[in-house]
């Protein structure tokens, strides 16, 4: 499969693969799973790797990649590569650092692309979630405009290819968009919504969660489980597919780059089947219209 036609254009020349592996590992997996799955995952084709700072988990799946470049399966130039910089890190002057943090446990000399994580700047120090004695968050004032140029220095320094946002409403967007003298503008937004915004603003939207959270303490238990979803159940039966295929692709058709996180060799290998059973390249084997499943992700 030539790899190359499952990319989706960014603003600045780049391209980012459309499916790609989330590499978040849950609180009671050990970190190594997440070496596992990465070298799994590009074993299996994947070649967008999604990670971060506040993750952890850098140093693991960087080993994974080189250890997959070492062998011959694939070079460094085919693994995309997404970093972001945790909220403490703001302050202009931590942004360039943080970044060369992450490229030091990883060992890699450029990441594909560096998000700001979270449009809320928080206290710099040692804790990722800085608390004062009454269990509340911390914030600093840092202006995102002044963070956002910093990680335009990144780039411009070859540390990053393309720099964008994640987590970011139409107003943050905006903030960053209209800000005097912007260099470069986001390539991507890594959320759940704002697709018609971004695409009005040649802004790729990276989707994460897209089979559903895991039922985590970040996660109201209340919610639905995605994958259980009865109209995702008859899709499938209809299609001979499984549910995760059928979210898959249909996030896929809407124009999302798609990222999913899988510590299951089976589940990791049938996730990369959507590229391959659906055929990305020509006319679809399978095509759905998006009204059968907007109730399936109403409020995802």
């Amino acid at each position: 499969m030539d790899h190359k036609h499952q990319r989706v254009a960014l603003n600045d020349g780049h391209f980012i693969p459309v499916l790609g592996l989330g590499t978040s590992v849950p609180e009671k997996v050990p970190k190594s799973e997440a070496f596992k799955a990465t070298k799994i995952a590009i074993e299996a084709g994947f070649r967008h790797i999604d990670s971060a700072y506040v993750y952890d988990v850098e140093e693991e799946v960087g080993m994974a990649i080189r250890s997959k470049i070492a062998d011959g399966t694939v070079k460094r130039e085919d693994i995309f590569y997404t970093s972001k910089l945790w909220s403490t890190f703001h302050k202009p002057d931590l942004v360039q650092s943080s970044l060369e943090k992450s490229l030091k446990k990883l060992q890699l000399d450029y990441v594909d692309l560096f998000l700001m994580h979270f449009p809320l700047p928080l206290q710099p120090g040692t804790q990722l979630l800085p608390r004062d004695e009454q269990g509340k968050l911390l914030f600093e004032t840092v202006d995102l405009c002044d963070t956002w140029e910093a990680m335009e220095k990144c780039k411009d320094a070859g540390l990053t290819k393309s720099i964008g946002v994640s987590n970011f409403n139409c107003q943050h967007l905006e903030m960053i968009l209209n800000k005097p003298g912007l260099k470069y503008k986001p390539v991507c937004n890594q959320v759940k919504k704002l697709l018609d915004f971004c695409k009005s603003k040649d802004i790729v939207l990276v989707a994460y969660g897209a089979l559903g959270s895991s039922r985590s303490k970040w996660v109201d238990q209340s919610t639905p489980v995605l994958l259980d979803d009865p109209v995702l159940g008859a899709l499938a039966k209809k299609h001979n597919r499984s549910p995760a295929l059928i979210a898959l692709r249909y996030q896929l058709q809407r124009g999302l780059v798609v990222l999913v996180s899988s510590f299951n060799e089976k589940r990791i290998k049938e996730n990369m089947q959507v590229l391959r059973d659906f055929g990305l390249q020509g006319s679809c084997a399978v095509s759905f219209t998006c009204v059968h499943l907007s109730h399936a992700f109403a409020g995802q």
